[in-house]
């Protein structure tokens, strides 16, 4: 079954100093590639937010409100760690087709704050750690931290790693080109397949693990083998993110709103187990990392960056 999420509390009292509360923080969206770290909106950014790459997903919102809200009121507004930081090496990029670069793009915000967080947790600085973190929502990112940087990670958005909830995964290509030119579907529902109308959604008509799971209950075999087959896909990545790191890894974090499912958790734990200790943390932690991002800033504990 699903565990519901606790009644969240308050980041900070009403008795901050006044400071840290001149800010105001939006989530980062397409963007260019960028190193992790915090940004203060800059008329760069505003416009590459409005592009037509931004509108693939709808965190490049976040950057707009904010930037509106800070002009508003007459306070910075920054963004933090948004999907497109990229910390490659530069032999994860090749793909095989010299027009075509692998792309990071996943979901660093709470990827970096989680691994933040067992750090912290377990008394050893992030730079010191080597991680396999998995993001587990309507897209799973499955990204290889080594010594504070993601080396490598499949493609969240695009039809890369394990299919989803509503996206597709890494699909063998030529019958995806036959379907392109079979005049049976348009580019929209091309791309429809890869980022929302894909994965178990394709598979049993809905995107929400809390009904696939109420369809296994009541005895839909299709519903469970779908789900067992999403799992092991996450799996298989994990693997292959235990390869990149050469085989030490301190833990595997297992995080977003799929984790609150005990059954597709168990799954996954079964078959990596072996690896390296896995911690859960439910649910996205992103609304504590923006604040955590800016405050780092505005305590000078950390360097505001600038995009270019």
């Amino acid at each position: 079954m699903i565990r519901r999420p606790p009644r969240s509390t308050p980041l900070y009292s009403s008795a901050a100093s006044d400071v840290y509360k001149r800010q105001v923080v939006g989530r980062g969206g397409m963007i260019k590639p960028i190193e992790s770290g915090t940004y203060e909106i800059n008329e760069s950014m505003i416009k590459d937010l409005n592009n037509s790459k931004a509108s693939l997903h709808a965190s490049s919102l976040g950057g707009l409100i904010a930037s509106e809200i800070g002009k508003e009121h007459g306070i910075p507004s920054f963004i933090v760690d948004p999907v497109v930081v990229d910390e490659l090496e530069p032999y994860s990029r090749l793909t095989g087709i010299p027009e075509i670069s692998k792309e990071s793009i996943f979901h660093a915000l709470n990827a970096k704050s989680v691994a933040q967080k067992l750090a912290e947790e377990i008394g050893i600085k992030y730079e010191d750690l080597r991680l396999i973190v998995v993001h587990l929502g309507g897209g799973i990112s499955v990204g290889a931290h080594r010594y504070g940087r993601v080396i490598d990670v499949n493609d969240g958005l695009q039809g890369d790693g394990p299919f989803t909830p509503e996206r597709c995964g890494g699909v063998t290509l030529v019958p995806i080109i036959k379907m392109c030119f079979s005049g049976k579907y348009t580019q929209k529902e091309m791309e429809g397949f890869v980022t929302k109308n894909g994965g178990m959604f394709a598979y049993i008509g809905t995107n929400s693990l809390i009904e696939a799971e109420k369809m296994i209950m009541s005895g839909n075999k299709k519903a469970s083998l779908v789900v067992e087959s999403m799992a092991y896909q996450v799996c298989k990545e994990i693997g292959s993110m235990h390869v990149t790191l050469e085989g030490k890894v301190d833990a595997i974090i297992l995080t977003g709103g799929l984790a609150y499912s005990d059954r597709f958790v168990g799954l996954i734990k079964d078959k990596v187990k072996f690896i390296a200790p896995v911690k859960v943390y439910p649910g996205e932690n992103e609304m504590e990392a923006l604040a955590q991002g800016a405050l780092r800033v505005l305590k000078k504990e950390q360097k505001c960056k600038v995009y270019k």
